[in-house]
């Protein structure tokens, strides 16, 4: 009820300001009605329309340094970096102390691949602020852009003093351990929190993570429990707990867990995902496709729900429904070669076969590595008789993975068939080369007893050859 009212008092707000620009209607605005006009247009991700209303809340309110901070991560947001530097600098002549100007700075430095000029404004901010774990956090995050991972980490680590319940960083501090394989050590250092505070339910959680990320789930559950123990509402603890226990494929707990990080923070469509990844992997898709569709209507813009929802329907051979599903998560995240790739197999289920084609030449182009989409890719030519096509996509596939065994039968095969026996028993050696056990797939494509006699004639060759 209070959030209907305040979108109603917003929308209210933002006609009076666009009748005012419209009909030059004589409307005055308070500094924090601009304020609260350009917040709700950069929610919207309106940035043109938020940068009229910050010109024109300028003209009105000329030495308003605020309103120059703001313009500013307008024209950022609006890919314009020049322009935003110039307005920084002229803010940070009015008001030197201020951190904002320093962190939008660094920001924008670090849009543009300028790292070190974004370090240098970061640290600028450090005397002006409380919020010290940011900016070792941003420091942290320019260089691992530049790829100084040491560095990064040193900046992870001050952050994660300065704030031991920092996500982000205890995020990117593992990503970073694990690259320069240190992350088996970093036990050690969380341990001397615990050494410190063994009541720190933080140290234990992040313990916990560091733990899983190597693998030994039992201990990151033990690590997680000390966390609840400690603070019975720690409910990013149970959310973690419940994501080791779905990798341990104790199902029944991972929902356990995911209830009860509910319970403790209420509706979120991250968790209600969760829960719909577990039932899907217990294989009951009904029970999956209520929850991610639970997390749609918390988040329409949350692709992974839409794509979760579409692979429930997909496993129920629902294929027009998966597909309708499969598209909305597609339409949000273009660029998602998994998205593509379900589209393409949908479409060719229900018959669509060019639409399928067509969705997997996206794949392709997105992750030419995924050795699965040219083999399906290439399956549809292969069962239309078009085997100099199916031969195509298949070399096209070789050509970014050559040591692929995959491959090499799958040519053999198309090859057999289109009667260019000369070249398939080549591919067919380096198969065997390759990966001798995969020859069963071969046979697969050749249910004639015959022509199973003679290629288990020549791989018998091989065999004797080669032992």
């Amino acid at each position: 009820m209070a959030e209907n009212f305040k979108k109603k008092e917003e929308n209210e707000l933002v006609k009076r300001f666009e009748d005012h620009i419209k009909n030059r209607a004589n409307y005055f605005f308070e500094l924090e009605g601009f304020e609260q006009i350009i917040g709700i247009y950069l929610d919207r991700g309106q940035y043109k329309k938020a940068l009229t209303a910050v010109n024109i809340a300028a003209d009105q309110y000329p030495f308003s340094t605020e309103l120059l901070i703001t313009k500013a991560q307008i024209l950022s947001n609006l890919e314009e970096y020049n322009e935003a530097l110039e307005l920084l600098d002229k803010a940070e002549s009015f008001q030197p102390n201020d951190a904002e100007i320093y962190f939008l700075q660094g920001s924008i430095f670090s849009l543009r691949a300028d790292y070190d000029a974004a370090i240098e404004a970061y640290l600028k901010a450090l005397p002006f602020t409380e919020e010290r774990d940011e900016v070792f956090y941003s420091i942290g995050l320019a260089h691992q852009s530049k790829e100084e991972y040491l560095e990064a980490i040193k900046a992870y680590k001050t952050a994660i003093e300065e704030n031991i319940l920092h996500d982000g960083a205890l995020y990117e501090l593992a990503y970073c351990l694990d690259l320069c394989g240190e992350l088996e050590s970093s036990i050690s250092y969380y341990k001397k929190f615990i050494d410190a505070d063994p009541y720190s339910q933080a140290a234990w959680y992040n313990l916990g993570i560091v733990y899983n990320k190597l693998g030994e789930y039992e201990n990151a559950i033990g690590a997680y429990e000390y966390a609840v123990v400690i603070e019975e509402n720690f409910s990013s603890a149970y959310f973690n707990m419940g994501n080791t226990y779905l990798q341990m494929e104790k199902f029944p707990k991972a929902l356990d867990a995911y209830i009860k990080t509910l319970d403790i923070e209420g509706p979120s469509p991250e968790v209600y995902c969760q829960i719909a990844i577990v039932y899907e992997n217990m294989e009951q898709y009904e029970l999956g496709l209520k929850y991610f569709q639970k997390a749609t209507k918390l988040d329409n813009l949350y692709d992974e729900a839409w794509f979760g929802a579409g692979k429930c329907l997909f496993q129920q051979e629902k294929w027009y429904q998966s597909l309708h599903f499969y598209n909305k998560a597609l339409k949000l995240d273009h660029e998602n070669a998994e998205y593509w790739k379900a589209v393409a197999q949908t479409e060719y289920n229900i018959g669509n076969i060019v639409s399928s084609i067509d969705a997997y030449e996206e794949a392709s182009m997105l992750t030419p590595d995924d050795k699965e989409i040219w083999m399906d890719w290439s399956y549809i030519y292969y069962e239309q008789g078009e085997y100099e096509k199916a031969i195509e996509l298949i070399l096209s596939g070789l050509e970014e993975a050559p040591d692929a065994p995959e491959y090499f039968y799958r040519l053999t095969a198309y090859l057999i068939s289109a009667g260019k026996y000369k070249e398939a028993f080549n591919y067919l050696e380096n198969a065997l080369i390759l990966d001798f056990d995969m020859h069963e797939v071969l046979l697969e494509f050749f249910p004639r007893l015959e022509t199973q006699k003679a290629l288990y004639k020549i791989i018998n060759q091989f065999r004797k050859e080669n032992s």
